[in-house]
């Protein structure tokens, strides 16, 4: 059974949407030491958490936290061309059809089953995402440790230049195409999940 992407309302956006800047924060603030801004010494929110931002939100059946990504449009401001320009030497793909995967968040509350289960089911999630929308490529920013990961899942996935160290992390840009083959090419390895799952899909909920 493929995934659920719905739009949730009144309550059960503010609910899920705080709880994934909180589960933000915990991850890339208290975990990975990044020095980012924090709301309330609670949410980690920054510049592009805009209008222009959409969200994919994994929720368990109390509609709590799982897993979540943001998606930046690429023909307005994001972190490759606006951050990290130098990690791709050639243009930076950009346009109506093509996003920005930021902030792929895995709550730190899973224990290590259930997060690779819920990073499984985000991928999963953000490719079908793509494949109702329209979406023919993402791009993204990642470690060199993470890029390596992902570049083995099965999908066409290459990057953009070398890597480099900016800010003391190996960091390399990657671009990720989506077609009708990429479920299947995903399956092998594990990580396309047919198992049922809500996401919860926000645009413009910042």
């Amino acid at each position: 059974m493929l995934p659920t992407i719905h739009s949730i309302k009144g309550a059960g956006v503010n609910h899920a949407l705080r709880a994934m800047f909180a589960a933000r924060k915990q991850v890339f603030v208290d975990g990975l030491g990044w020095d980012i801004p924090v709301l309330a010494g609670k949410y980690e929110i920054d510049q592009f958490d805009t209008e222009g931002a959409s969200y994919l939100v994994l929720t368990d059946e109390d509609g709590n936290h799982r897993a979540s990504a943001r998606l930046l449009p690429t023909d307005s401001p994001h972190i490759l061309a606006d951050l990290f320009p130098q990690l791709s030497p050639q243009p930076i793909p950009v346009g109506s059809t093509i996003r920005e995967i930021t902030r792929f968040c895995i709550d730190p509350s899973l224990e290590k089953t259930e997060r690779r289960l819920a990073r499984n089911q985000l991928v999963t999630a953000l490719v079908e995402h793509a494949l109702e929308r329209g979406i023919a490529a993402y791009t993204a920013v990642a470690t060199n440790s993470w890029f390596r990961q992902i570049s083995r899942f099965g999908w066409k996935c290459s990057a953009l230049g070398p890597c480099l160290t900016l800010g003391g992390e190996a960091l390399v840009a990657m671009k990720i195409e989506i077609d009708r083959d990429t479920p299947g090419a995903l399956s092998p390895k594990g990580i396309y999940c047919s198992t049922s799952y809500d996401v919860a899909m926000f645009e413009g909920a910042a």
